[in-house]
């Protein structure tokens, strides 16, 4: 499944927000932070990555069905592993 390059940019800006989330946790630990709050800051990582899998699916789903002959096209159990990937 390739993904529109149309519907790309909000799953790209939600990786880039994860990247930069990430970088601050890793500054975080190198200057010895406080457990407290690079755990929040690990928690938007992790937030917005999620975002993103649950969104690359969801576009994905979309597509399949628009592309085929209706939800009967989605190859469902390929669609169910994907989505369970991110569980």
């Amino acid at each position: 499944m390739q993904l529109d390059p149309g519907e790309l940019q909000a799953i790209v800006n939600r990786a880039k927000r994860a990247h930069g989330h990430l970088g601050k946790v890793i500054a975080m630990l190198e200057e010895g932070a406080e457990c407290e709050d690079v755990l929040t800051q690990l928690s938007a990582v992790l937030k917005a990555l999620e975002r993103a899998g649950f969104q690359i699916v969801a576009t994905g789903l979309q597509q399949c069905i628009a592309a085929g002959d209706g939800p009967g096209s989605v190859d469902v159990k390929k669609m169910e592993k994907l989505f369970l990937s991110l569980a």
